[in-house]
């Protein structure tokens, strides 16, 4: 394998580490619908705010979030929305059909 293959293997696993804590899922299912303050991701998750905060940077660090400091909040937006549409992969994973999740029920 060369180095580019390498490379662009780690950089989607990287990705992939970001996503996988239900935590880190829910944020980002909350910002497909536009930005929202840390204040608000807090409420949501239900853990306390540190918590809250390794998680956003976990997502930060990997490019799929961006934040903005505005007064004294911070304010988190996904940076690539198209991030979801690999969910209906991810279900027909979970359901066992290894078929979009809209087509495993036509046979």
């Amino acid at each position: 394998m060369d180095a580019n293959r390498k490379q662009t293997l780690a950089a989607r696993a990287e990705v992939f580490k970001a996503l996988g804590h239900p935590s880190r899922l829910a944020i980002v299912d909350m910002l497909v619908g536009g930005e929202r303050c840390v204040c608000e991701l807090n409420k949501s998750i239900d853990a306390d705010m540190s918590t809250v905060s390794r998680h956003l940077a976990v997502l930060r660090n990997a490019g799929i979030l961006s934040s903005e400091k505005r007064s004294n909040q911070v304010f988190y937006k996904l940076e690539c929305p198209c991030i979801t549409s690999f969910y209906g992969c991810v279900e027909s994973v979970i359901n066992g059909t290894g078929r979009p999740a809209e087509l495993a029920g036509m046979k």
